[in-house]
C-alpha cells in the first residue's frame, strides 16, 4: 500500500485529462498516447487544465492505484516541458515540488447582494 519512492521512474502527461477518467481510461492513455506499459511499475502524472486536480496511476503489488489530490485554492506549478512530447519524465523530487510548490491565487471577496 502507498509505494511510492525516490527509485521508481515519474512520467507527467503533459496534455489537459478529463479528472473523469479512471483506471481504464488512464491506462489506455498511458499505452496508446505515452507509449508507454502500466505494468511495468512506472508512476503516471495526470493534471487537469485548471491545474487543481492531480491523478497518480500506479501498479502496486495488489493491483493499480490512484492517488488523487484536489486543491481547495491555488493550482500546480509543473516544470517546463515541450508540450509536443507525448510524456515528459520527472524525478522524485520535482514530484514533490509540484505538490508541495501550490502557486496560491488570491480570492476576491464579493459582497453579497441583499434581495428584497
Amino acid at each position: 500500500m502507498f509505494h511510492l519512492h525516490n527509485k521508481l521512474q515519474y512520467y507527467l502527461y503533459p496534455g489537459a485529462v478529463d479528472m473523469r477518467k479512471s483506471f481504464y481510461t488512464l491506462s489506455g492513455i498511458v499505452t496508446s498516447v505515452m507509449k508507454r506499459n502500466v505494468q511495468d511499475g512506472e508512476v503516471f502524472i495526470f493534471v487537469n487544465r485548471n491545474l487543481t486536480i492531480m491523478k497518480i496511476l500506479h501498479l502496486e503489488y495488489g493491483g493499480l492505484v490512484i492517488y488523487h489530490k484536489k486543491l481547495e485554492n491555488g493550482s500546480f506549478k509543473l516544470p517546463f516541458f515541450d508540450e509536443n512530447n507525448t510524456s515528459f519524465q520527472v524525478s522524485w523530487h520535482d514530484l514533490m515540488s509540484i505538490v508541495s510548490e501550490v502557486k496560491i491565487k488570491k480570492r476576491r471577496l464579493e459582497k453579497k447582494v441583499k434581495t428584497t
